[in-house]
This record gives C-alpha cells, sequence and structure tokens, in this order.
C-alpha cells in the first residue's frame, strides 16, 4: 500500500514554524524603532575647547535641555580647525536625535564663507533644531579719545582716514569681520593691527596707542566699569539688558547688527517630529530663569522659536558675512 504525502499540509506547517521564528525579530525590530525617545543619553558635540563662552554655555544649557527631555545630555568637545572639526564629526553622526551640535557663528556663518573647502556643507548637512542664543559685542575706545558718542566717532574717523587704528583677535574672526562691517557701513578707513587675543590689545587701548576695540561685551564691559575705557555703543540691533542704556551701533547706522549667536542642530535626515520634540524641550530650558542667569554671566541672551525661523536667521547671517568677506578681501590667518 502506498503512503501518500500531503505536501500542501506538509508546506503549511513548514510556513508556520519558519513564521514562528521571523516574527519575534520582526516585532524586535518594531520595539527598537518605536521606542520612546530618548531611551538613554544625549551627546551635545562642542567644537570648542572645554573652559570657554561656548563650552560653559553648553554646560548651562545641556542640563536643563536634560531635564526637559528626561535624560543625560553630555557634552562633548571636539575643538580644532575653529569649530569645522566637532561640526564634521557631528553631521556624520545618525540622524536619531542622540547627537546634537552647539553650533556658532563660526562654523555655519563666518566658516564656510572664510574656507569653502570645509569638510560639510553648512546648509544640507545638518537639521536645524533651534536657536540658542545672541551674543553682542561693545565698541570701546581709551579715554583719550575725542568721541564721546558712536556718531562723534564715525565723523572723527571720517576726518582722519588712515590715521586710526583698531585691533582684533585675528584676520576672520568675528571682531576683525565686525569692525571691517562697520568701516564699510560707515565710510571709514582704519588701519587694523592683528593680535593674539582683545585681551592682550586691552593695554594699548587704555594707553592710547590704539584707538578702537570692538570686543566681547564679557570681556569689554569690566574695563569700562572701571573707569579705563569709554563704552560707545553695543552691536546688537536693538539695546540689551546685558548692558541697560546702553546705546546701538544701529542708531548711527541704521540696521546694523553684529552678534555672535548660538544654535542646536542634528545631523542632516533627522525626523521633522524628532526635530520638533527637542526644540520644544530646549525652548522650555531656555526659559528657565537659572538658564538666562547664567547666559547673562557670558554676556548672551536666551533666544529660542522655532527650527524654521533659526534656519532663516543662519541663511542671512552667512549671506552677510560672505558678501563682508568678499568684499573686503579678508583671508583667514
Amino acid at each position: 500500500m502506498k503512503r501518500t504525502l500531503n505536501f500542501p499540509c506538509w508546506g503549511l506547517a513548514l510556513a508556520g514554524m519558519l513564521a514562528m521564528s521571523v516574527v519575534p525579530a520582526a516585532a524586535q525590530s518594531t520595539v527598537a524603532t518605536t521606542a520612546p525617545y530618548p531611551a538613554r543619553p544625549i551627546r551635545m558635540v562642542v567644537p570648542f575647547p572645554a573652559g570657554g563662552a561656548t563650552d560653559i554655555l553648553a554646560r548651562a544649557l545641556s542640563q536643563k535641555l536634560g531635564e526637559k527631555l528626561g535624560q543625560a545630555v553630555v557634552v562633548d568637545n571636539r575643538p580644532g580647525a575653529g569649530g569645522t572639526i566637532g561640526a564634521d564629526a557631528a553631521s556624520k553622526a545618525a540622524p536619531d536625535g542622540y547627537t546634537l551640535l552647539l553650533s556658532t557663528t563660526s562654523t555655519h556663518s563666518i566658516g564656510p564663507a572664510i574656507n569653502p573647502k570645509i569638510p560639510y556643507n553648512a546648509e544640507t548637512d545638518f537639521t536645524p533644531i533651534g536657536y540658542v542664543a545672541t551674543s553682542p559685542n561693545v565698541v570701546l575706545v581709551p579715554l583719550s579719545s575725542p568721541a564721546k558718542t558712536m556718531r562723534e566717532f564715525i565723523d572723527y574717523a571720517r576726518k582722519n582716514p588712515g590715521k586710526l587704528n583698531y585691533a582684533s583677535s585675528g584676520n576672520g574672526t568675528i571682531i576683525n569681520l565686525t569692525t571691517e562691517y562697520f568701516k564699510a557701513e560707515s565710510g571709514t578707513f582704519i588701519l587694523h593691527i592683528p593680535y593674539r587675543g582683545t585681551a592682550l590689545s586691552i593695554p594699548d587701548l587704555i594707553s592710547g596707542k590704539l584707538d578702537l576695540l570692538i570686543d566681547s561685551l564679557v570681556t569689554g564691559l569690566p574695563h569700562v566699569k572701571d573707569g579705563k575705557l569709554r563704552a560707545l555703543a553695543v552691536t546688537s540691533l536693538r539695546p540689551t539688558a546685558l548692558a541697560p542704556g546702553m546705546p546701538t551701533v544701529a542708531e548711527s547706522l541704521p540696521g546694523f547688527e553684529s552678534v555672535t549667536w548660538f544654535g542646536v542642530y542634528g545631523p542632516k535626515g533627522m525626523p521633522a517630529d524628532l526635530a520638533l520634540k527637542i526644540n520644544i524641550a530646549l525652548n522650555a530650558a531656555l526659559r528657565e530663569a537659572e538658564v538666562k542667569e547664567r547666559f547673562a554671566r557670558l554676556g548672551a541672551e536666551p533666544t529660542g522659536g522655532t527650527p524654521q525661523a533659526f534656519a532663516a536667521m543662519v541663511k542671512t547671517d552667512a549671506a552677510k558675512w560672505k558678501k563682508i568677506i568678499s568684499e573686503r578681501k579678508i583671508t583667514p590667518d
């Protein structure tokens, strides 16, 4: 008597066995991709050395941002090449929300304009998440200067082309570019004397060997409060609470604005809902009184806003510096 093999039944059983072996893996995959974010600590790349203003600002922000997200946000310093090394590392990370970049004017506005060979595209290799803060500069002159106001200094410089000088922290730095921007807008000719840092130029400014320094509020204002230098104006578009009562350069040169900005990016390809979740937590952190107080000590004001508004600001800022760098023929040191 011949035995008849029931292939359809056997095949069904085999298919069922295979399905049982596959389903757990598929289920695990679904669980992994839909796990609530964040499920582990988040890395915030800071493209500058520990101890600097950007690092201190990042640590003040990361603590509160971590509280809002429910996971630790760990600062990862990746300094070098004016911030481009850290920015490049962040751009190549997975777009899963576990690597963020605290970017600045240097990494996304000035750097790409002054060095076209940087290893990333500032516009396309990142996902904008949020605007963090701005830090204006202050226009300083020696007490011996005949100028008591910004308008008086502009008039004085116009009447003495090539006879005045200004200090900066080197070619291509925000201080150098801001002063060249000021010269272009005011129609003045002021000689450039680069230093290795603005702190090294302060004694020469106090003694009157220098005529002008546009420095950060944090390092510049203490000398004004000590009665060693005169402050003429701040470089923010509007008056700042960081220097109450001080006029702006824009009051003499309409539209003039030069600030160092800070913002958070993720790598390109980050889902919009994930970027929005981090943005909401970021804005909540920036509203905290403790963050505002710590930022103020660094001469920075929290900003906040949507990812779209942040991206638009950076695009405008980058275009401005690119124009200044091109017109003034500025090259890095």
